[in-house]
């Protein structure tokens, strides 16, 4: 279980890292780094804490607690899917709406355009 731990340590100290540096360069916005560096966090206090660790194992149920490792690994990272499923809609959303717009918009520049078109030739 200690190789588990580590192992669970460097990957959450690498997605730490990684969103950090994809903040400060502004690859990732800071609303969307939330979700990622609390999934960190939260896989960094399970590997600092064998004790967490066999509590939520008895607490699920689980015999084995690296089982409830990745329970619990899962879980988080099906609710920052989750997040960003729901921000994927509502941009897809969004997104129609100002396609829509913009196609309302050119057709009344078009009809403005050929009026004062129509108007100059007369």
């Amino acid at each position: 279980m200690d190789r588990l731990m580590l192992s669970l340590m460097v990957f959450s100290l690498t997605i730490i890292g990684m969103v950090l540096v994809s903040v400060r360069r502004a690859h990732i916005r800071v609303e969307y780094s939330v979700s990622w560096l609390t999934a960190a966090i939260i896989m960094l206090i399970l590997s600092l804490r064998p004790d967490l660790v066999n509590w939520l194992a008895a607490t699920l149920g689980v015999t084995y607690p690296p089982m409830a490792i990745l329970m619990i690994v899962i879980f988080v990272f099906l609710v920052v899917a989750y997040r960003f499923s729901l921000r994927i809609s509502n941009l897809k959303d969004a997104n129609i709406a100002l396609a829509q717009r913009v196609a309302i918009l050119e057709y009344h520049l078009k009809t403005l355009t050929h009026e004062q078109q129509k108007t100059a030739n007369s």
